[in-house]
């Protein structure tokens, strides 16, 4: 159909419109173009000729400066300080082996770092610096530099390392870090790119590993610029890290120290608790070992001297050691009968010496028998008997529910490693784990903390403090986190009445204070710090037939892997709690002998905030304690100069 003269128009007028679109767009498009190509031609002329010329830009991590540890006054336990270190780069080595021998004429090269170094090397990349020489002298530094034509790929360097200030003394606490290793890799999912820079310190141990994550901070990072040889051009960017977050713990360095000091090399653990807030103030297991030899990569010989020595100082006693509790357990068993009435503190249980239980004769220590005593002179002369007879009565559903009440048979929350649980033993219990039936036998057993029952010093310490306030105190190791105050958990009364706690503890007082109690050696003088605390001593061995024979009865007849454990518990003052204390002293024979001066030493400490006056000993006591407080002073003194020297 022909079209009208009026449709042709319309129809060669909307061409038009759509041609000028078009060819607007075209224009448009082609002078973004010409822009981009003027930019690149021209603005960024410079830097694309380097990259021609086959440079490359590098992104290389900066490690966070590792967040800090401090006690509860400010002192510092765990720091960064400066370390001076000789890197190499293999691509811009070249020949590696020459510039080693080189280097070697100028550096005191150790052959274990070195062949650790070359290890390293061979596994990294190519372009990313391995250290060949860590704590470098200033001097050794100065000879690298003025011979640097003569070192390629060898960079001197200055980084951060940590170093330990008090040494021994929070080594159980704090641990240390180290080098990161495969192992250390395999157990994270997706590993922080940190971890792979060569030699990098992670926590292995105690708090540093338990909040690594927090400690460690977040990588920063620099653009490098290196040419065609591999030679650093220039730095273009740098973005810094976010250093780790700053600990302070409930610990006191001062109190700490005193501790560690006063158990020297007995094979032992002190835990020391703040009753109202449960502030952990002292925690030492000795002997203990200095965390500094780690932090490089501890040598064979000093690695085998720790790991072969008997009393085994890496071990942290406070918290993983596990022990029958003996008799310091007699207040829960105690506890769990006044509880179900099924005795009061005045019924009297005879104590001939011994007692028959399904057919077998359990003893009492001592064995012409105590007579009749009720509740206070069996905990004050630590009579078996009564605790046989009453746990007979209540039985060991209500004593293991006593138990956890006051704290034992839990994993509390806080950052040490390996913090045991413990063990407050039920029926369910042994037929889960050894598919038996529970005993008769086995309830007098742990009726006076033998048998299946394990505590840890912590647990100990806790019970001390619960029985002390009658409040389920929950012990705390983090004061702040950068500043932040961390809360205080726990605090709720128990479940026992106030009535038979007050029993409990007036026993417990006479236990330290009566004539006839089995700590009254170790008895505080100072009327108004007077203690409450209880003995124990648990059988780790039977004496053979063999060695009955030949006479051997006693503990000091036994070689030391064989004797009894030595315990006690305590809480002072009397009658105004502040501090608990748990002391357990591996192999140490009686608690009343081994255990019991140690916790009247360090609870005095504590009260007095530094050393007591003579006059809150007993008088027979005080030469002996004047000689040993001067030597304890010289030897804390010289470990606290150290630290502050290094500060």
């Amino acid at each position: 159909m022909k079209r009208s003269t009026r449709e042709s128009a319309d129809s060669a007028r909307r061409i038009s419109r759509r041609a000028l679109l078009l060819g607007g767009a075209q224009i448009g498009f082609g002078g973004l173009l010409a822009l981009r190509m003027r930019y690149l031609q021209v603005d960024q002329a410079d830097e694309f000729r380097l990259l021609a010329e086959e440079n490359r830009i590098n992104i290389r991590l900066i490690a966070p400066a590792r967040g800090e540890i401090f006690d509860r006054h400010g002192a510092v336990i765990a720091k960064n300080e400066p370390s001076y270190r000789l890197t190499m780069v293999r691509e811009d080595a070249g020949d590696v082996d020459e510039v080693i021998r080189r280097l070697s004429a100028l550096v005191e090269l150790e052959e274990e770092d070195l062949n650790r170094a070359l290890v390293e090397m061979k596994r990294s990349a190519p372009f990313l610096p391995v250290t060949i020489a860590d704590r470098v002298s200033w001097e050794a530094i100065s000879r690298v530099a003025v011979n640097a034509p003569a070192l390629p790929g060898i960079t001197p360097e200055v980084g951060l390392s940590r170093h330990y200030p008090l040494g021994r003394d929070f080594a159980h606490v704090t641990g240390y870090v180290g080098p990161v290793s495969d192992y250390d890799l395999s157990k994270i999912d997706d590993p922080d790119q940190l971890l792979r820079i060569p030699r990098f310190q992670i926590g292995k141990v105690g708090i540093e590993a338990k909040l690594e994550d927090q400690l460690r901070g977040k990588a920063g990072a620099k653009r490098i610029e290196v040419n065609a040889a591999g030679r650093e051009m220039r730095e273009l960017s740098r973005r810094e890290g976010q250093p780790g977050t700053n600990l302070q713990l409930t610990l006191d360095h001062r109190l700490q120290n005193y501790v560690q000091a006063r158990l020297g090399q007995e094979s032992a653990a002190v835990v020391i608790l703040d009753c109202e807030s449960g502030d952990i103030l002292a925690c030492a297991s000795a002997p203990s070992f200095d965390p500094n030899l780690f932090v490089r990569g501890i040598s064979v010989a000093d690695y085998k001297a720790l790991t072969e020595n008997p009393y085994r100082p890496l071990a942290n006693k406070t918290v993983q050691g596990l022990y029958p509790p003996g008799s310091t357990f007699k207040m829960v068993t105690a506890l769990a009968a006044l509880d179900a009435g099924v005795i009061t503190p005045e019924e009297t249980v005879y104590c001939p010496g011994h007692v028959e239980i399904s057919n077998r004769r359990f003893h009492c220590w001592k064995r012409v028998g105590h007579g009749h005593v009720d509740l206070e002179t069996s905990l004050r002369e630590s009579c078996d008997v009564y605790y046989y007879d009453i746990a007979m009565r209540v039985g060991i559903e209500k004593i293991s529910a006593m138990a956890q009440q006051l704290g034992l048979g839990q994993r509390f929350d806080i950052p040490m490693s390996a913090v045991a649980r413990g063990r407050a033993p039920t029926k369910a219990w042994k037929q889960e784990t050894y598919d038996q039936q529970w005993l008769v036998g086995d309830t007098a057993n742990a009726a006076i903390g033998q048998g299946f029952v394990l505590a840890s010093p912590l647990q100990l310490a806790v019970m001390s403090a619960r029985l002390a306030t009658g409040r389920a105190v929950e012990p705390r190791l983090i004061k702040t986190i950068d500043g932040i105050e961390q809360p205080i958990r726990g605090g709720d009364p128990l479940n026992v009445g106030n009535g038979l706690l007050r029993d409990v503890r007036k026993a417990m007082y006479e236990v330290s204070n009566n004539r006839r109690g089995t700590a009254y050696r170790s008895r505080i003088i100072e009327d108004a710090f007077r203690m409450a605390g209880k003995t124990g001593t648990s059988q780790v061995r039977n004496i053979t037939a063999a060695e009955r024979a030949r006479g051997v009865t006693r503990n000091k007849d036994l070689p030391w892997e064989r004797r009894d454990h030595a315990l006690f518990v305590n809480f002072a003052p009397f009658r105004d709690p502040k501090f608990a204390v748990a002391v357990v002293v591996e192999h140490g024979g009686g608690g009343s002998t081994a255990a019991a001066p140690i916790a009247r030493d360090v609870t005095l400490q504590a009260l007095y905030d530094g050393d007591p006056p003579l006059e809150a000993y007993p008088k027979a006591d005080r030469s002996r304690v004047k000689a040993q407080q001067e030597r304890l002073r010289r030897e804390r003194h010289e470990i606290l100069d150290n630290g502050r020297d290094r500060a």
